[in-house]
């Protein structure tokens, strides 16, 4: 699956300036509403959503390779953002849960979509903007650490005397704690090995489908201790930009191939709950008898994340901090509204009415093309899988049954909807008894109520369509027909084609296009075979081409990209070719419109 990937050289220079530190910690916050406050930015940066990464304590007492401790710097060598407030010196989007000395480490929205650009040496802050961050890094530096550690006893024994807080700590703790580290690390270790490509995602990039349907599959729905599926681990080897979160709620699709359904709260529980699946929350589906508990040992913190959609809700698209041409961007606004055959962007980019799925929720229009972009993330949603402990189960009335081998995007979809239906179902208690998901042996004559299961109430019905998986209607009628037949392939849009949203705030989200293939508006407006085909990647922004500058320093990365003979690579900048025939006079002004949006 890795095929040939030019994600070449990651090369950092991190620097220890104080005042570059004192930067970071203090930005100016670029403007983003009155309804985006200073409370509101910190309830987003440490807000809990069922993530489960690892225990505080075992990552206290972590080394670098250097022999520094693991979290000495908060992270900001990956580009994680300093966290005043945070007692463990973790950086915004990380947090720690649970009871004192039992704490573990969590991800939340905030570690991947907070970005911090430079300009002219002032460093500007942007809450929902992408994250110039290196997860990659990372994760396969935490694998490191954590293999180091039990490489051998006497490599565990400073760990275990740091965990336990003794000098000289009891045998049976050290055996217990062990045990501990050894069925994490097993875990983690198999994910690592078998999903990470060689050459890395780069900064601001990650294969966010592959990894949740990597995490979903392999390590969740397979039997106890373990709960792995190994061979369902595949390569994630198709990155794509972290998103812009401002206006996300407001459209009627996410994700970039749109496969997600928006446009009210239940739908964007959805969107969240598969989204926490792929940063470590625990998920641990049950089957009991002929159903499935799918809230069994589920850490998915649903209260949060429905605070956590409020939030993303309040955060306005970042205004332009910095001189606008008033008189140009007026020329740029009358260029952007020009059909798409002559240059315009609105068919595809403005503010239209979309699908209304809640009464009185307004969506706006999620046009969805092939646009001649790379398609490898379509390799990742054509993945199929063992279905493990879910094999059969299906949503009454919501999903068909799953198969042996099924799509992996299936397998998510029941897990996303099962665990959601089950948990209002259960009146948001911890399920005892599973109701909501059947898995009936071959042949069963048993229906959904001689199983004891609910049907899920109206409050629910627009989950049945949350993901654009096999027609539900149609997998109801095969359901009632006969329970043994199975579900036909997700239906998805046609291979490489990908969301067109509206483009509020788009100067603040570069590189471009789904993969970040491309570096600046400017280069957006060149054919193709004209874009750069090699760039630096970090925060330091050119406000005259809007993106990123081409000099990038101290912390970058040199991303090379493929042109249109290469369209699969995943770091194909080949496609949207839109505006390139404009006149030299014009792309200014559209680009000086652009930026007031």
């Amino acid at each position: 699956m890795i095929r040939t990937l030019f994600l070449i050289g990651l090369t950092f220079v991190v620097t220890t300036r104080s005042s570059a530190q004192g930067a970071d910690a203090n930005p100016i916050y670029a403007d983003q509403g009155t309804d985006w406050s200073a409370t509101a930015r910190a309830d987003f940066y440490s807000r809990d959503q069922g993530s489960r990464l690892i225990t505080l304590s075992w990552m206290q007492a972590l080394k670098q390779r250097n022999g520094q401790p693991f979290i000495a710097d908060g992270l900001s060598r990956y580009g994680y953002l300093p966290s005043p407030g945070n007692t463990a010196n973790l950086p915004v989007g990380f947090h720690a849960s649970g009871p004192q000395d039992f704490q573990v480490v969590g991800m939340t929205c905030s570690a991947c979509h907070t970005r911090q650009i430079e300009v002219d040496g002032r460093v500007y802050r942007v809450d929902g903007g992408p994250a110039f961050v290196d997860f990659y890094a990372l994760l396969s530096d935490l694998d490191k650490a954590v293999g180091d550690v039990i490489a051998s006893d006497s490599s565990f024994a400073p760990f275990a005397a740091a965990v336990l807080r003794s000098a000289t700590p009891d045998a049976t703790d050290v055996a217990d704690l062990r045990r501990q580290v050894d069925a994490w690390y097993l875990r983690f270790h198999t994910l690592m090995v078998r999903a990470l490509p060689k050459n890395g995602w780069g900064v601001g990039r990650l294969d966010a489908v592959g990894m949740i349907f990597n995490r979903v599959s392999g390590l969740d729905i397979g039997s106890p201790p373990d709960f792995m599926i190994p061979e369902n681990i595949k390569t994630a080897d198709a990155p794509v930009r972290y998103p812009f979160l401002w206006n996300a709620t407001r459209q009627d699709k996410t994700q970039w191939p749109a496969f997600a359904k928006n446009g009210s709260d239940i739908l964007g529980l959805a969107r969240n709950v598969g989204e926490v699946l792929g940063v470590f929350a625990t998920f641990e589906p049950k089957r009991q008898g002929a159903v499935i508990n799918f809230l069994n040992n589920n850490s998915a913190n649903f209260d949060g994340l429905s605070e956590l959609e409020n939030l993303v809700k309040r955060i306005g698209p970042p205004k332009w901090p910095w001189k606008i041409d008033a008189a140009l961007a007026t020329k740029g606004k009358l260029i952007f509204e020009r059909d798409t055959a002559e240059g315009g962007c609105s068919a595809c980019h403005g503010i239209q009415e979309g699908e209304q799925r809640f009464p009185f929720i307004k969506t706006w229009r999620t046009a969805i093309q092939n646009v001649g972009t790379d398609t490898r993330e379509y390799d990742v949603l054509a993945w199929k899988a063992n279905t493990g402990v879910l094999k059969g189960a299906y949503i009454p009335l919501a999903t068909a049954p799953l198969k042996d081998n099924d799509q992996v995007l299936n397998i998510l979809a029941t897990s996303v909807i099962g665990s959601i239906a089950e948990h209002v179902l259960t009146g948001g208690a911890a399920s005892t008894n599973a109701r909501v998901a059947a898995a009936p042996d071959p042949g069963s004559s048993d229906t959904p109520e001689s199983l004891g299961l609910v049907r899920l109430p109206p409050t629910l019905q627009d989950l049945l369509t949350a993901f654009d998986t096999a027609s539900t209607s149609e997998a109801t009628k095969r359901a009632k027909r006969q329970r043994t037949d199975r579900a036909s392939s997700s239906q998805l849009p046609p291979s490489g084609a990908y969301e067109a949203r509206v483009l509020q705030g788009i100067w603040a989200a570069a590189p471009y296009l789904h993969n970040g293939s491309v570096p600046t508006l400017s280069e957006m407006l060149k054919p193709s075979a004209q874009r750069t085909s090699q760039f630096s990647v970090g925060r330091k922004y050119d406000i005259e081409n809007v993106g990123l500058a081409t000099t990038q320093e101290p912390l970058s990365e040199t991303r090379s990209v493929t042109d249109c003979s290469d369209n699969n690579s995943g770091n194909s900048r080949c496609g949207h070719e839109y505006g390139t025939s404009l006149s030299d006079q014009d792309k200014k002004a559209l680009l000086e419109y652009l930026k007031t949006l």
